[in-house]
């Protein structure tokens, strides 16, 4: 158990969120449920490969080594000596168990293994992502997909204005005769072009909002509709943040 959360907050670490980490740790030291997707997003960081290394390697002897203690452990015993042995297994399981699920002894074991794990592996880049973003407070990362109805195609985002509902694109995905390409940060004077998938952040409702907008006259009320809701909502965080 201790192994394998030193495993989870090292992932964590490399900017996996807890729940993702903890299940590819615990997958990886088992060896089961480590689902192809999933790993394979996982191995193609260097530094989560080697933290998925080790987790295997440990586990394949850990897991053996425990059952052969526990055989040995109650081997050529007496009744009296094996029920003892048994009763001390018992409560010490309960005693782990009740420490691992402790919220308390984990933020304390989180910090102290972070610290560990910071000055032991400068490479792990400490970074909560959803934290960071304010995924949890209504705010989202979506991707879009432009069709020729859209009411984003062949604009600038400047005429856009999407950063006035609250929204900003983070990047366009774009296909061309030579592949697919990766816009980062667009400018201004950027053109959305139908078959673009931008990548957006902003408020969860003003992204589907969005993403369902079409050109016209009626994509234009729901524009100035979601710009007045904007300023609402920004009018509203100001006033809880001074509170």
């Amino acid at each position: 158990m201790i192994i394998v959360r030193i495993g989870a907050i090292a992932l964590e670490m490399t900017g996996l969120s807890r729940d993702i980490a903890a299940f590819q740790a615990q997958s990886a030291f088992s060896g089961t449920g480590f689902t192809t997707s999933e790993s394979e997003y996982v191995v193609s960081h260097p530094v989560r490969r080697k933290i998925i290394r080790v987790l295997i390697f440990l586990g394949s002897a850990g897991i053996t080594s425990a059952i052969a203690t526990l055989v040995m452990a109650f081997a050529g015993k007496s009744r009296n000596e094996t029920i003892t042995s048994i009763s001390i297994l018992g409560l010490s399981l309960i005693l782990l168990y009740l420490i691992f699920t402790s919220k308390r002894i984990e933020r304390w074991m989180r910090r102290w293994i972070k610290r560990f794990l910071a000055r032991a592996f400068p490479e792990l880049r400490v970074y909560d992502y959803s934290q960071l973003l304010g995924i949890t407070k209504g705010y989202s990362i979506s991707q879009i997909r432009v069709k020729r109805n859209s009411w984003l195609a062949n604009k600038t985002l400047r005429e856009l204005e999407l950063d006035k509902e609250g929204i900003l694109v983070l990047g366009i995905y774009r296909k061309t005769e030579k592949g697919e390409v990766y816009l980062g940060a667009p400018k201004g004077d950027t053109v959305i072009l139908p078959g673009d998938l931008l990548i957006c952040y902003g408020p969860e409702e003003a992204l589907i909002n969005l993403s369902e907008r079409l050109k016209g006259s009626k994509g234009e009320r729901e524009h100035e509709e979601a710009i007045k809701k904007a300023e609402l909502r920004r009018t509203e965080e100001e006033i809880m943040a001074n509170t």
